[in-house]
């Protein structure tokens, strides 16, 4: 009787292992969950304090962190996502303020090269209601902002955007949010207004 267990006992193993070896196998790719994205829609936000005016994405919401006479810090929120493009307006008087602004946009913008895998620039021109600036795109999966812009009319106004996501930077899945608030990043810029 006990050799038949063991008999028994060595089939039941034997078969076990031929059930599983064997055949092709073939690995899963490594993927990232599927994001889906809500429908761009966009309002003007029209707040009397601002010094300018632009249309903001639907999904978004606006915070008011401080306002001075010649400062606003102004926050556009992704709950959803737990990103923010954080806005610095600063109100220009004269050229020397101009040179100051952007070689303090560049100064931000270097930080973020070390862990960049290139940076793509596109400038902006809307002559017709004095808006000019350049927006940048950083590549890279492990950078902490991948898109950086600044307005301004030369004269008076100047506007400084950054996108974050306070998450832990691995944009190759955070790739469709990205993108997603890149695309409201470009429409704020298109739609800026300087109020006189």
């Amino acid at each position: 009787m006990r050799h038949n267990n063991i008999l028994i006992c060595f089939a039941l193993a034997a078969m076990l292992f031929a059930g599983c070896g064997g055949g092709d196998y073939t690995p899963k790719p490594q993927a990232y969950l599927r994001i889906d994205m809500p429908k761009h829609s966009y309002a003007t936000c029209d707040t009397a304090p601002l010094p300018f005016v632009f249309d903001k994405g639907l999904a978004s919401a606006i915070e008011l962190k401080k306002q001075t006479a010649d400062e606003v810090w102004l926050d556009v929120v992704y709950p959803q996502w737990q990103g923010v493009v954080f806005l610095t307006y600063k109100r220009l008087n004269g050229p020397d303020d101009l040179r100051g602004q952007t070689d303090t946009s560049s100064r931000l913008l270097e930080k973020h090269y070390k862990l960049s895998s290139g940076v793509e620039e596109q400038g902006y021109e809307d002559p017709d209601n004095r808006v000019f600036g350049t927006v940048y795109y950083l590549k890279g999966s492990r950078v902490a902002s991948t898109c950086q812009f600044w307005l301004t009319d030369s004269t008076r106004h100047f506007l400084r955007g950054a996108l974050y996501l306070d998450r832990t930077p691995n944009n190759d899945s955070l790739a469709p949010v990205l993108r997603y608030m890149q695309e409201d990043i470009e429409h704020l810029v298109e739609t800026l207004r300087w109020r006189k």
